[in-house]
């Protein structure tokens, strides 16, 4: 049984090719997991597992591993980079107690680090940084460590100092214990401990100074310390490093290069040394029928977790995967103990799941066990969920907040190509629906075609591929179709009567008042709210839900154009009734003829997802990548170059993006590199509203 103490949870996240998956294996490499290093470059890295990760050298699933070090475990689970695959990252972060931000000498804080960065505070996570590619032309990790208090507010500051510069990176010099260390060796493997180098003497002693006036901050004892002019011992010094980053104050940066086995073991150690062990942690759940209701989660109905293996068992599915032996169903245990063959309930729908055997992982092989505890993470298979269901032993315990799960902006149609395999496809994407919350499948109700919607390109295209191969289906796909909004700019009045008799008692409805703008800075996440200020009984009580209801199921599709309506108030304060012909079927009909025949009076405009994108290439291209942006409706907000490289920062309507890969290649020589996020919702220019309306209303007649 591991010793709770002795245990930490860690994810390794980063921007594309920062090398999360190099360090992953080099860290699986020193604690004796695996005999072998693997490379990502020649698809043997343990931890990119998929054929499809080894082929195209990405990250696409977290995996997740345990390895041990110095008798400390380590639960790790190495991240995508790519923002398409952002739900793995974010349901990683969700379940984790500690990361380890990864950054690249050169390139600094990139889009997706800022990205992972909102995700670490999201969910409070404490993290270590490290500076990897130190080995790099042009590596400067004080420009980095710059970067990360700039931009990110961070609190960061180096642990370390680098022993040559670039092509002769060799060693550090801890700052910590006040000595170099070089990694000797094939692999990097033996530690050599030496004091420091004279030349280098007078830059460490002004970090060290640096780093212990940026500790004083958080310890009186050592501020008193350094006030007499006296150096606070080894330990204070962990001490006040340990308590300032669990607090989330201070982000300690730590140097190497991963590629070349110099530089991971300190990190190991510093994740041992700094990071929350399970017992350090606050997990909160709230108690069970309180979490759905808004305004009742405050501290009364929140429940405290003690990483206690005796009480309670409490725990959060956070990823599901389809197995060979069935559905692996990763958890995150919270309190108790999880036993093989003994039965949880499923706090969301109450069902009882019998759990048949768990599993330790590492990447895609496995070790059976027969009991897991509190703070633990592994593998179970046998119980039917979704991701970020909760499991307790009692029913009706408690729910833990669940993560949070980006919109999809862009959507493909999807069929096979032969009949036959129509049966394989669908068991295809029940699956992957399953696996992946940002995964969106769904009917277009006019054309009767599968709908399948994701977070970028390579979102869609990675599934398409995997259905490809894992289900041997031919399939036929769309060109893929942007996800667009239909929103109001003015305030409109109505007054709609709903009155229908054939024989027999008839529908009789009567609404009265205003639908207006929810207002862009209005800081509510709400897409549409409701409101009824209804006096003197002029439509009963019971009839309201029925109105919104109806109001609501209309939102699907706008009049405009069919897009889904958002950014809507609706205020109902008068109307009539009939004692007979009123029913909530009235009502509701006549709630939808009143968006149906309102909405177009309110100047509807169309919203389109614009994209977050950072591009970066060869400086003499530069001209060409800013025009070829402009010329796509794109904005530049930010341009730096740091040595023949640059990089550009800018936003660009997802409808101009399709095919962007291809045309950066050709523009760049092949150099250029891009990465994607959502980040909001904007008016579409008048014009192409106009196309966009007439295309629409051409593909349904047709």
């Amino acid at each position: 049984m591991i010793n709770i103490k002795n245990l930490r949870n860690i994810g390794i996240s980063a921007h594309i090719d920062s090398g999360k998956t190099t360090l992953s294996e080099r860290i699986l490499f020193y604690t004796g997991k695996s005999y072998k290093i693997g490379e990502v470059h020649d698809g043997s890295a343990t931890m990119d597992h998929m054929e499809l990760e080894q082929e195209r050298g990405i990250t696409i699933t977290s995996a997740a591993t345990t390895v041990e070090w110095n008798g400390n475990f380590i639960n790790l689970i190495d991240t995508p980079g790519h923002v398409d695959f952002t739900v793995e990252v974010e349901r990683s972060l969700r379940v984790l107690d500690g990361a380890v931000l990864v950054l690249c000498s050169v390139g600094g804080v990139q889009a997706q680090s800022i990205t992972i960065d909102r995700q670490m505070k999201r969910y409070e996570v404490p993290r270590l940084a490290l500076v990897n590619k130190m080995d790099r032309v042009g590596a400067d990790p004080f420009r980095v460590v710059g970067q990360l208090n700039e931009k990110l507010a961070c609190g960061a500051v180096l642990m370390q100092l680098p022993i040559g510069k670039e092509a002769d990176f060799c060693g550090v010099i801890d700052l910590v214990e006040w000595r170099a260390i070089y990694f000797d060796g094939e692999q990097g493997e033996k530690l050599r401990i030496e004091s420091i180098p004279p030349e280098l003497l007078k830059d460490a002693e002004v970090a060290r100074h640096n780093l212990l006036e940026t500790l004083a901050m958080f310890s009186d004892e050592m501020m008193e310390l350094l006030l007499e002019e006296q150096l606070p011992p080894v330990e204070l010094i962990r001490d006040v490093i340990r308590l300032a980053v669990w607090s989330r104050q201070l982000t300690p940066v730590f140097l190497a290069t991963a590629y070349k086995n110099k530089g991971v073991q300190p990190l190991i150690d510093a994740i041992i040394s700094y990071l929350p062990s399970p017992l350090d942690c606050d997990n909160f759940a709230w108690h069970s029928g309180h979490e759905k209701s808004g305004d009742v989660k405050d501290d009364g109905n929140k429940l405290l977790l003690k990483p206690d293996p005796d009480s309670v068992a409490v725990a959060m599915a956070f990823k599901i995967v389809e197995d060979p032996y069935g559905t692996l169903t990763f958890i995150r245990i919270y309190q108790g103990t999880f036993k093989k063959g003994e039965s949880y309930y499923n706090q969301r729908t109450g069902n009882k799941e019998r759990i048949s055997r768990i599993f330790r992982m590492h990447a895609n092989s496995r070790e059976e066990v027969e009991s897991a505890s509190a703070g633990d993470i592994v593998a179970v298979i046998g119980i039917d969920c979704s991701s970020g269901d909760t499991f307790a032993s009692e029913k009706g315990y408690c729910t833990l907040e669940s993560m949070y799960v980006p919109e999809p902006v862009i959507r493909i149609a999807i069929k096979s190509k032969a009949t036959k395999d129509a049966d394989r496809l669908s068991k295809a994407l029940y699956r992957f629906r399953k696996e992946d919350p940002t995964l969106s499948i769904s009917t277009d109700p006019e054309s009767g075609e599968t709908l399948m919607a994701g977070m970028g390109e390579l979102h869609l295209d990675v599934y398409v591929e995997r259905i490809k191969r894992e289900y041997k289906v031919d399939v036929e796909t769309s060109p893929p179709k942007v996800n667009y909004r239909e929103a109001p700019t003015a305030p409109a009045e109505f007054d709609i009567k709903h009155k229908k008799q054939s024989g027999g008692s008839g529908q009789y409805a009567h609404i009265v008042g205003k639908m207006t703008p929810i207002p862009e800075d209005a800081e509510t996440p709400e897409t549409f709210i409701f409101e009824e200020k209804i006096v003197g009984g002029t439509i009963p009580s019971n009839y309201i839900p029925a109105i919104e209801k109806g109001f609501r199921s209309s939102l699907e599709k706008g009049p405009v154009a069919g897009f889904p309506v958002v950014g809507l108030s609706v205020l109902v304060d008068d109307g009539s009734f009939h004692t007979v012909d009123s029913s909530d079927l009235a009502f509701r009909i006549c709630a939808q003829t009143a968006l149906r025949e309102t909405f177009p009076r309110m100047k509807p405009t169309l919203l389109e997802p614009v994209m977050k994108m950072e591009i970066e290439c060869p400086s003499q291209f530069q001209g060409n990548v800013v025009g070829d942006l402009n010329s796509r409706r794109g904005i530049i907000n930010v341009t730096e170059t740091v040595g023949a490289i640059t990089r550009i920062e800018g936003e660009i309507p997802l409808a101009e993006t399709f095919g962007y890969s291809t045309t950066l290649r050709s523009m760049t020589q092949g150099q250029g590199v891009f990465s994607m996020e959502f980040l909001k919702y904007k008016k579409v220019p008048n014009s192409i509203q106009e196309i966009i309306i007439k295309e629409r209303k051409e593909a349904a007649g047709k």
